[in-house]
């Protein structure tokens, strides 16, 4: 298997383990910070808007590539295997039927929320600074 096939592989991994992650989180046997986790691993990768901007060059790239992958694994981690393997089934067959790409509007709003709160520290910090 080539090094290019091997990363397709990778990757459609990850993403079918995301979609598993959103079965999960309404999954009723899900453990609570399970669910919690999923769900804002979901939210995140969902999200039309990234926490380190795409145009940063070298860095936009590094949550796609880094922290998402990471996130979905220790989130699929914590699943129990039954529920696992079930909601695994559930995202093949709506990978299998799907026709758009879903998002999430609530991560966005997070991740906007997330970029309000550090540009109002860094003015809270750099404001006595700027005003003397």
């Amino acid at each position: 298997m080539t090094v290019l096939a091997r990363a397709r592989s990778w990757a459609r991994r990850v993403k079918r383990d995301g979609v598993t992650l959103w079965f999960a989180a309404r999954h009723p046997r899900t453990p609570w910070y399970a669910k919690a986790l999923g769900a804002a691993v979901v939210a995140y990768a969902l999200s039309p808007i990234d926490l380190i901007p795409d145009v940063i060059p070298v860095l936009g790239y590094l949550d796609e590539l880094i922290l998402l992958p990471l996130l979905v694994a220790l989130a699929v981690r914590l699943l129990p295997a039954d529920v696992l393997a079930e909601c695994r089934r559930d995202a093949e067959a709506w990978m299998a039927s799907a026709a758009g790409k879903p998002r999430s509007w609530v991560g966005a709003v997070v991740i906007v929320v997330i970029w309000l709160l550090a540009a109002s520290l860094l003015l809270a910090w750099a404001w006595p600074v700027l005003t003397r």
